[in-house]
């Protein structure tokens, strides 16, 4: 006979009467709302052999009569409130037992040791309880065991470190499909034994218990393992690469150890992977693109380790992605454009690396988005006005960066957002104040010195009104460009920086020495350089020339923000630009002059030549941007003012005076233009580019005759003098006429190709008309 009465909503006590059904072979009261304790009467139905009170609030001690009905296959009383200790002879009392489920209550003491007695043992559930002590170390004789759950307890911490002794054991149980043993107390060494446990198990659970050693190279045997967690440990040495073989395998969790090397592109033969969870140890080298293969991959956390080179492209184009972890590592270059395509993606978390470049605006499509977290990296340009798509985001963190420009608007007008960080950026313009604008415990902008307005909690100055700052600009431009009062200016300005240069020279007249000099080059390779510049990605390229490109990058080893010009070899003369720029910046050193950082010589990963040049990075960019300002770069809103310009035209002409001069074989620049006049934070100006520049004898340099002759025009269109056209050589004059060339763009703003500076007069004799004796006294004297 049987009585079920599951799933019913019976609320009250068990009724004591049910003990009167002799003959009851079946009691199911599970799911229910049932309190109180067990009756005692239960205990009288000696045919029970189906015992099923689950899912209740059932409370108290567990009827001593119940472990002596000898016919019992099942006991179950998970998920109630039930305490208390489990008898010692249960084992022998319940003969023909084989589901023993007490798991969810409050049990205390030890698990039985007469429990491997009761050898058809199918299942035993003792998880998220308070047992403890060891467990028995003949478990293995349960031949027909097949479900060994017991997280949750305190099970172990026992004398020595002997507490997983019991696995060992359990290598006997060849129908085991299911252990669980998470969350003890078992220290002691990992067993290479483990390997050899039943190939019918699909879960094995040993995280958050005090074990050391190595996880088993063989640990492939158990090729029918779907979930493998072995975390919040201390087991130690590298992920083997067999478990790769582990082809059913969904869950890998091996976060928080002490693992080391690198992350086994074999995983990615793993193509069923969901969740990939490796944070919290110390793995080094690159996210292996294999793991592109995952396609059915939804979270993958390596957050926390020392990974160090850039992130691959074909991680990001998983479709099924739903939270990505890479934060808290060493991660450089840029972040793929291909993060636009993960459209379920809800979590990103890349902050404290090393990426650079701009913030992809693909990233507004990822629709699902919810946290994103870009923070503590080196990404630069604008906020994209792409991520106005991501209504779904509940925190934006963009902070400790390089960003500039204004606030998009767009972002007060999403809708659950709940947190914002800007700060510690570049950013400028007007603060919105609708949305999560209105409450400043809600956001953070501290740290962009050039914000305005927002709301007055914020205490920022108010913002200028566009139209007087449009008016005041129309009148600067009005006298400062017309043609009669460029001369005039020029003339006035001149003296004021010339006052003001000799000046700054009367208080140093030694130049700063370059440290770099005074100690051995460092030594960089190719593959130094290929790392640092993100592969030398198109978003770290910072400037164009006739013989390379110049890249941004940051140098491994000690985190130095560089600019690497590499040259183009195939370009005629790029070699001898480059042994030029070495031995003319070999012995030279002034604070107006871009230092130099190293050399490199050597061969790509095709095996074809590679010369590289590493310089001191100059945030602000080069002069020519400020000049001449791209509508679509990020320099649109930046201009320069009166005496910003003075004091960079005094920088350069102290460079100058310094190169012709004081620098032991004077030199001649030959190529001085806005583009080769770099800007460091503080906006003092840096000459750069050597490529061209050639040494004179003292005798040369006072008659204007080069040491080494030179055929053909050098220099750039515009700032070259007249003579260098007419096989003339190159001079320090040479030099001060593109200074004066370069005096007057800064203020017309006209590039000398552009137009006629004055009707009648050729640039060349609107220069020396226009420039000052006493400047050419000073700069050539």
């Amino acid at each position: 006979m049987s009585l079920n009465l599951r799933l019913n909503n019976l609320i009250s006590n068990i009724p004591p009467p049910i003990g009167n059904l002799s003959s009851l072979v079946s009691l199911s009261l599970h799911y229910n709302i049932l309190e109180g304790s067990i009756p005692n009467e239960l205990g009288q139905l000696m045919k029970l052999q189906f015992l099923q009170l689950s899912s209740n609030k059932l409370s108290g001690l567990i009827p001593p009569s119940l472990y002596n009905l000898s016919s019992i296959v099942t006991f179950s009383v998970v998920a109630n409130q039930l305490y208390g200790n489990i008898p010692a002879s249960l084992g022998l009392t319940l003969p023909n037992i084989k589901y023993l489920l007490l798991g969810r209550n409050a049990f205390t003491g030890s698990m039985p040791v007469s429990l491997p007695n009761a050898s058809g043992l199918v299942e035993v559930d003792f998880s998220s309880s308070y047992f403890s002590g060891p467990l028995p170390e003949n478990l293995g004789r349960l031949h027909d065991l097949s479900v060994l759950n017991i997280p949750g307890n305190k099970f172990g911490g026992g004398e020595g470190d002997n507490d997983l002794s019991f696995l060992t054991s359990l290598t006997n149980c060849s129908r085991l499909e299911y252990l669980d043993a998470t969350a003890n107390q078992l220290r002691g060494t990992l067993p290479d034994t483990i390997v050899n446990l039943s190939t019918h198990l699909t879960l094995l659970g040993l995280g958050g218990n005090p074990i050391y050693g190595s996880i088993p190279t063989d640990i492939s045997n158990l090729f029918n393992l779907n979930r493998l967690g072995i975390f919040e440990s201390s087991v130690m040495g590298t992920i083997p690469i067999g478990v790769g073989k582990l082809q059913n395998l969904q869950g890998l969790y091996l976060y928080s150890n002490r693992l080391s090397g690198r992350i086994p592109s074999s995983i990615g033969n793993i193509t069923g992977l969901v969740i990939l969870a490796l944070n919290g140890n110390r793995l080094h080298g690159r996210i292996p693109s294999s793991l592109g293969n995952c396609r059915h991959l939804q979270v993958l956390a390596l957050l926390a380790n020392e990974l160090n080179d850039t992130i691959p492209k074909e991680v990001l184009s998983i479709p099924s992605l739903i939270e990505l972890h890479i934060d808290d590592n060493s991660l450089v270059g840029s972040l793929p454009l291909e993060v636009g395509n993960m459209e379920q993606l809800q979590e990103l978390h890349a902050a404290n690396n090393k990426l650079m470049g701009e913030i992809p605006s693909e990233l507004g499509n990822c629709l699902k988005l919810e946290f994103l977290n870009l923070s503590n990296n080196f990404f630069q340009g604008a906020i994209p006005l792409g991520l106005k798509n991501l209504k779904s985001i509940k925190l934006l963190d963009l902070s400790h960066n390089n960003l500039s420009g204004h606030i998009p608007v767009t972002l007060e007008k999403f809708p659950i957002l709940e947190y914002l960080d800007l700060s510690s950026n570049d950013l400028d313009g007007e603060v919105p104040q609708q949305g999560i604008f209105k409450n400043s415990s809600a956001f953070s902008l501290l740290g962009n010195k050039r914000l305005c307005g927002g709301i007055p909690q914020l205490q920022l100055p108010a913002c200028l009104k566009k139209d007087s700052k449009k008016h005041g600009r129309s009148i600067s431009l009005t006298v400062i460009f017309s043609v009669i009062g460029a001369v005039l200016g020029l003339i006035l300005l001149s003296s004021i920086f010339v006052t003001l240069y000799r000046a700054r020279r009367k208080a140093s007249k030694n130049p700063l020495p370059a440290s770099f000099l005074e100690s051995k080059y460092l030594n960089v390779s190719y593959k130094d350089l290929f790392k640092a510049t993100g592969e030398f990605s198109s978003d770290n390229l910072i400037g164009e020339g006739s013989y390379g490109s110049v890249y941004k990058g940051i140098l491994d080893r000690d985190e130095t923000l560089v600019a690497v010009k590499v040259l183009n070899l195939h370009q005629r003369g790029a070699s001898r630009s480059f042994l030029a720029e070495c031995e003319a910046l070999r012995n030279i050193r002034h604070r107006n002059l871009v230092k130099i950082i190293t050399a490199c010589s050597s061969i790509d990963f095709k095996g074809d030549d590679f010369k590289a040049l590493l310089f001191e990075y100059m945030p602000n960019g080069s002069l020519e941007k400020w000049l001449h300002p791209n509508v679509h770069g990020q320099y649109e809103m930046r201009s320069l003012n009166v005496i910003q310009r003075l004091d960079i035209a005094i920088d350069v002409a102290s460079a100058l005076e310094y190169l012709h001069h004081h620098c032991g074989t004077p030199v001649v620049h030959r190529d001085l233009k806005p583009s080769n006049v770099l800007l460091d934070n503080d906006m003092c100006a840096h000459v750069g580019d050597f490529g061209l520049a050639r040494f004179l004898s003292n005798a040369a340099s006072n008659t204007s005759q080069d040491q080494t002759s030179t055929t053909g025009i050098r220099g750039s269109v515009g700032y070259i003098p007249p003579e260098y056209g007419m096989g003339g050589k190159a001079s320090t004059h040479g030099d001060v006429y593109s200074y004066g060339i370069l005096i007057l763009e800064m203020l017309t703003g006209k590039r000398p190709a552009d137009e006629t500076f004055k009707d009648g007069l050729s640039l060349h004799q609107f220069v020396k008309m226009a420039l000052p004796d006493r400047v050419i006294e000073i700069v050539d004297p």
